[in-house]
């Protein structure tokens, strides 16, 4: 109970950090800020500023940034409404940014301690696999794999898994770089003499240990976040190709069971905390790249609407009527929140074995 309290909490201040990014941009560009709230639900503490009312509410689950004339048409000529389109797509863009930037600033102190990193290295052929003259040799450290850049430790060995028979390798070996065009390396199917079954390619990987000073560390850090970032695309591209279907979508039930899972099954508190701080950081990446996607009622559906009516301005001379765009966001909004409530009652479940 402790950790699912806990990932409650990592949760809700992920989604109220991702408020505090448009809080700020429209501070900085001049849009009027009429409330921001961390947390939801029933006001707990108040406090006026000079135009922003600043509040703390009982639900510790995100936030909210209530900007001047963004639902609405305002006369205010500091309303969002109001603002030029630049300083409007900065601040729908400023909360995926935030997002992004705790994704690193997590990763970064996680790193912190660290002598170094892994690398993945080929280690040679399986035997009976007819793979010793791949092109590959001991010792190569993969710098790519089947057109995908190695980021960080478990990247070659999770491409590699995706790629077809036939792939490119690019290596590090004695200190240059070496491509391999077309390494035939298709999956084998065995069956051992004890009735085992194996699917392998028929090669071995290995690890290497390579020093890391502070930028290093802190390359690694924007690495690791950039790496998040390819994954949820791959998830994405998994989701369309129907290679994953709803069962294996998670939604922030499932989200917080599994964190709470983690921190419950880490073999000491230190391991529970690094293992949640390292969710929470793959979090806030994911919900940075899925608030740009440009869906309606998400920051990137109005970034889109943003890039469509400027287009159309230039063409035409004509803007789509805010009425009709408000109509599409509140669509979409009815679709996410009724996808939201699908994934839920997935979630719960799978909670109870169903």
């Amino acid at each position: 109970m402790l950790y699912i309290i806990v990932a409650i909490l990592i949760f809700g201040i992920l989604v109220a950090t991702h408020e505090l990014g448009h809080f700020a941009a429209a501070k900085l560009l001049g849009v009027k800020v009429n409330e921001f709230s961390v947390g939801m639900g029933p006001a707990l503490f108040k406090r006026q500023g000079e135009e922003t009312l600043y509040s703390l509410r009982a639900l510790p689950i995100g936030g909210f940034c209530a900007m001047e004339g963004e639902d609405d048409d305002s006369a205010d000529p500091r309303s969002f409404g109001r603002a030029s389109w630049w300083r409007k797509a900065v601040i729908l863009c400023a909360g995926a940014f935030m997002n992004f930037v705790t994704g690193v600033v997590i990763m970064a102190v996680l790193y912190a301690p660290a002598a170094g990193f892994r690398a993945e290295v080929y280690a040679g052929p399986i035997e009976g696999y007819g793979t010793e003259g791949c092109g590959l040799l001991a010792g190569d450290r993969f710098l790519s794999v089947d057109g995908h850049r190695v980021l960080v430790y478990g990247n070659a060995r999770f491409y590699l898994d995706r790629a077809g028979d036939t792939m490119d390798f690019v290596v590090l070996r004695d200190g240059e770089r070496v491509e391999l065009r077309d390494v035939h390396l298709p999956y084998q199917e065995r069956t051992d003499a004890e009735g085992n079954f194996t699917r392998l390619r028929g090669l071995t990987m290995g690890a290497i240990a390579e020093e890391a000073g502070f930028f290093d560390k802190l390359a690694y850090a924007w690495w690791t976040a950039i790496d998040f970032v390819r994954v949820v695309w791959i998830s994405l591209g998994d989701i369309v190709t129907g290679a994953v279907g709803l069962r294996d979508l998670s939604g922030p039930v499932g989200i917080v069971n599994m964190m709470g899972e983690v921190g419950s099954q880490s073999p000491t508190l230190a391991d529970a905390a690094w293992d949640l701080a390292y969710l929470a950081a793959l979090i806030a990446v994911n919900l940075a790249v899925m608030n740009l996607l440009p869906l309606p009622a998400l920051d990137g559906g109005r970034v889109f609407f943003l890039a469509l009516n400027g287009l159309l301005y230039g063409l035409f001379r004509k803007k789509i009527d805010a009425k009709y765009e408000g109509y599409v966001h509140l669509a979409g909004l009815a679709a996410l929140m009724c996808l939201m409530l699908v994934v839920t009652l997935s979630d719960v479940g799978k909670l109870f074995g169903r």
